[in-house]
């Protein structure tokens, strides 16, 4: 789909910060605080720096997570994913602890982040830099023939990355079936482990994400950006990896899991019977998960299909225990139990998670510090998870606003995905808006001829009205 350009001066983000009231810096001593542990790191006794482990991000990413090494082990696969440490760093009560709890999670924009810790920490000494030598906590995972996990570890260890990877020169080695040593599994892995979830009925919506990209060159851009595949297999790995967490926690009677409720069976039957309308074929015994992946995100009726394939994934919550496993454990759009434990620098959560699973693979007591932080995590997490769909919606509404700044009365192309109780919304082939439409007698799925009737950039308000329909 075309991207529109927008000259660089014509976003302020800066100021979407302020208006947000997001923080523009840390306290001094909580920036005392991780200059002082940033300048003596934690070493580990356990050395892995003779494993070539390498981190995938997109390009230009600092804040560095994860590290892998992948390799084949005769009739299986051996997965080493390292995690940045950053318990080690980050001292319980202390001021940086404090402050986490504040913000919750690291919040993105286009230019910009508000990091959760100190970029000292963030990005740097905690951070998988490539050719630094890092404190991390390392899981080895195990996989059978099939993709299963038979085996794991969890200890703490000295890693050393050999190179910083990004999704694009990524893709474009496994096209040319040239992907690096240290990940010439990945492929294998990755669709092993699609395979698996899609038979246990995992939920993959697979629409492309609305992005406000930067320009070589200067400017911005809107863009609708499908995943490249090597994304989604790096993601597998960390699925992977937050399942062997939550089994962990599950069997040691104490954890904090990422859960999301069973889809209410009226909304099923709300998909099922839209189904035809938008040219979507629904079998006899099918699973939503299994229709879902027949659909094409780009076609205009199967954005609509999927975009009421939304609902099925409502109530996602974090759900401490210690003692009882909850009722519910489970999180359905992964169709297992499931934990965050792979980005510690980045979400509050991880960093306790991370705590459990260590101790419990040791034979240790859970540090007294996690347990008395777990009823809290809850509402830490799912107020940072709020400010950050706030965070996201109001980068986008910015973005599409001035975009079309001066094009007041303009005619479009576009596709109805939704309908609402104003009229409807659509999705505009050019530029990448998503917006409100007003009309009457909107039908899911259609082509339609829209013309802009409001931007107010200032408010980021946009709103179309119907023209008519398109054959």
């Amino acid at each position: 789909m075309p991207a529109h350009r927008v000259s660089a001066p014509d976003i302020d983000f800066s100021a979407l910060r302020r208006e947000l009231e997001l923080p523009t810096e840390f306290a001094p001593e909580v920036v005392a605080e991780a200059e002082k542990v940033a300048a003596a790191p934690p070493r580990p006794e356990t050395n892995l720096t003779d494993v070539p482990f390498v981190t995938i991000d997109p390009a230009g990413a600092r804040d560095l997570d994860q590290a892998m090494h992948l390799s084949a082990t005769g009739d299986g696969f051996r997965i080493r994913y390292a995690i940045a440490d950053v318990a080690s760093f980050v001292r319980a009560g202390g001021a940086i602890d404090a402050e986490a709890r504040r913000r919750g999670q690291t919040q993105y924009f286009p230019d910009a982040r508000v990091p959760l810790h100190p970029t000292v920490l963030s990005e740097g000494a905690a951070s998988l830099l490539p050719g630094e030598t890092r404190p991390a906590v390392v899981w080895t995972i195990d996989l059978d023939a099939a993709g299963e996990a038979v085996a794991v570890d969890v200890r703490r260890a000295l890693v050393r990355s050999t190179a910083q990877l990004d999704y694009v020169a990524v893709q474009a080695d496994l096209d040319a079936g040239r992907l690096p040593d240290p990940i010439a599994p990945l492929a294998q892995i990755g669709k092993l482990r699609i395979d698996r979830a899609a038979r246990r009925g995992a939920i993959d919506l697979n629409l492309p994400d609305q992005e406000v990209q930067e320009v070589e060159g200067g400017g911005w851009k809107l863009t609708f950006r499908a995943p490249p595949i090597v994304e989604e297999y790096n993601a597998h790995i960390s699925l992977l990896t937050g399942e062997c967490a939550a089994k962990i926690m599950l069997d040691g009677g104490i954890g904090l899991l990422r859960t999301l409720p069973p889809a209410d069976p009226r909304d099923i039957e709300r998909l099922r019977a839209a189904a035809p309308a938008l040219g979507v074929t629904w079998p006899d015994g099918a699973t939503p998960s299994a229709v879902i992946a027949t659909v094409d995100p780009n076609d205009p009726r199967g954005a609509a299909f999927i975009d009421l394939a939304a609902a099925l994934l409502r109530g996602a919550a974090y759900t401490p225990f210690d003692g009882v496993p909850p009722e519910q454990p489970l999180h359905s759009a992964v169709a297992s139990a499931y934990a965050h434990v792979t980005a510690p620098l980045r979400r509050l959560a991880d960093r306790y998670t991370t705590e459990i699973c260590l101790a419990l693979t040791a034979g240790e007591q859970v540090p007294e510090w996690v347990r008395a932080a777990l009823p809290a995590l809850p509402e830490a997490m799912g107020r940072s998870d709020r400010r950050s769909h706030e965070v996201e919606r109001a980068v986008i509404d910015l973005a599409e606003a001035t975009v079309l700044a001066g094009r007041t009365g303009e005619l479009f192309d576009a596709a109805v995905v939704e309908l609402n109780g104003e009229g409807a919304t659509v999705v505009l082939d050019d530029p990448a808006v998503r917006a409100k439409c007003s009309g009457e007698g909107f039908q899911l799925g259609s082509r339609v001829k829209v013309r802009l009737a409001q931007v107010v950039p200032a408010s980021r308000k946009v709103r179309f009205e119907l023209v008519g329909r398109k054959a």
